[in-house]
């Protein structure tokens, strides 16, 4: 995602970095790139307009500052500004009203009705409401409503419906009341879409808003159609007052003109972003994670909240007392790449950490990774914990239980060697943690 903006903002930043401190000359040379950067990646152009004055003030106010380069300074300006006009923080739902009704509302192709049961497992999953319901009110679209309960029941989510059933009204109604009864925390109304704006559209879902008296009332935005997802985003808000939006698409080809300039032109947040096909593919919109994937450094924000996410606090202490004393075994390498595994492809993985964002343009086949789980996994328990040494017999039929060579197996057990004779050696490995962990510059 935001190839383009992104190849430009490290170039800019590049050539800045060349020079010996930043002038009110160079400065405006760089805003100016900036600008282009920004209107050809579809923002808004008053947002442009806005966040380069705010960047040109910001950096020659900051021009006395001494102690990082030119580069690093002005990066880190145009990411502070990128964030406040995003929004600053992480925005939340109003989920206090039992049951809360959350009506998500958008024309047709946005990804309304998947976004209905992503963000319905997302909240039962983060622990935020314990009993969802979906109400299939998109009566509009063709097989809409089976779509819906497919959907649901892959995500273990309860669909209500009316059989038979034309006017969204009545079936809005008919599903508040069963989420009343059967003690639902939260609803989540599908409602129609259509290609364009229209009169009765916006008539139909002033008619539920009025009906359903929802705390939430989210636009559903696709990202790859830029700076036209802002321009309906807009119009829905005159007619039915949003409270905030839902951008999907954020994993395709798209040129981060909207994540950049929705919240700014509609004055309400961006609550979400859908970074894929699958249910789980939804996350919180983060304003400084989004100003991070822009600038190419990576998305360290939600990378560490799909570790925490996957990963047992105590597990993870013991498994760096392993790495530590160098006593980590096969076992615990599988162990380790299983939950790499939940968290994604490892192509997706590295393109998440700063610097790493070339990754995106090459070929990293995670058919190694299953490779190697094989090997692992055709190991006796006393082999997986090296109870026992690997002689070329054991080797073999290694190789054969697993479907690959001696050769794949005789690398693997290379690389592990490798890697626990460099944790032995490593005198202090505090130097170490100092490596990896660093000092975040912002």
């Amino acid at each position: 995602m935001l190839g383009l903006l992104t190849e430009k903002m490290q170039g800019l930043i590049g050539k800045l970095a060349g020079k010996r401190k930043l002038t009110e000359e160079n400065i405006s040379e760089a805003v100016s790139e900036v600008r282009l950067a920004l209107l050809e990646a579809d923002v808004n152009y008053s947002v442009a307009k806005t966040l380069v004055k705010r960047v040109k003030d910001k950096a020659i106010g900051d021009a006395v500052i001494k102690s990082v380069t030119p580069g690093q300074q002005f990066a880190k300006v145009v990411h502070d500004e990128l964030v406040a006009l995003m929004g600053g923080g992480e925005a939340q739902l109003d989920l206090t009203a039992k049951p809360t009704v959350v009506m998500l509302c958008g024309l047709q192709g946005s990804g309304k009705t998947t976004q209905c049961i992503k963000l319905a497992r997302f909240l039962k999953k983060k622990g935020k409401v314990h009993h969802p319901l979906v109400a299939a009110c998109d009566l509009q679209r063709p097989a809409a409503v089976e779509q819906l309960k497919t959907l649901g029941v892959q995500a273990h989510i309860p669909v209500f419906t009316l059989t038979h059933e034309s006017d969204p009204i009545k079936v809005a109604k008919a599903a508040l009341a069963h989420a009343k009864s059967n003690n639902h925390d939260l609803l989540i109304v599908d409602t129609a879409g259509r290609l364009h704006i229209d009169d009765a559209l916006m008539a139909q879902l002033e008619k539920l808003k009025e009906l359903l008296n929802p705390q939430e009332v989210l636009f559903v935005a696709n990202a790859t159609t830029g700076q036209d997802a802002v321009n309906v985003a807009t119009e829905f808000n005159k007619r039915v007052p949003i409270s905030g939006t839902i951008l999907t698409m954020l994993d395709g080809n798209t040129r981060g003109g909207a994540a950049i300039s929705i919240r700014e032109v509609t004055g309400k947040p961006l609550l979400f972003e859908g970074i894929g096909e699958k249910l789980d593919d939804l996350q919180v919109f983060n304003p400084a994670s989004m100003a991070d994937r822009i600038l190419g450094m990576g998305d360290t924000i939600n990378l560490v909240k799909m570790a925490q996410e996957h990963m047992d606090e105590d597990e993870a202490k013991k498994m760096e007392q392993k790495i530590r004393s160098a006593t980590f075994t096969y076992e615990d390498y599988l162990n380790q790449m299983q939950m790499v595994k939940k968290m994604g492809s490892l192509k997706s993985l590295l393109g998440m950490l700063p610097g790493m964002s070339a990754l995106k343009d090459l070929d990293i086949n995670d058919k190694e990774f299953f490779k190697v789980e094989a090997i692992i996994q055709s190991m006796t328990p006393a082999e997986r914990t090296e109870k026992c040494e690997l002689i070329p017999g054991r080797r073999k039929r290694i190789a054969r239980g697993s479907g690959t060579d001696t050769q794949a197996v005789d690398k693997l057990i290379k690389s592990f060697k490798q890697a626990k004779q460099f944790f032995k050696n490593m005198p202090n490995m505090k130097n170490m943690e100092k490596m990896m962990g660093g000092t975040p510059w912002r």
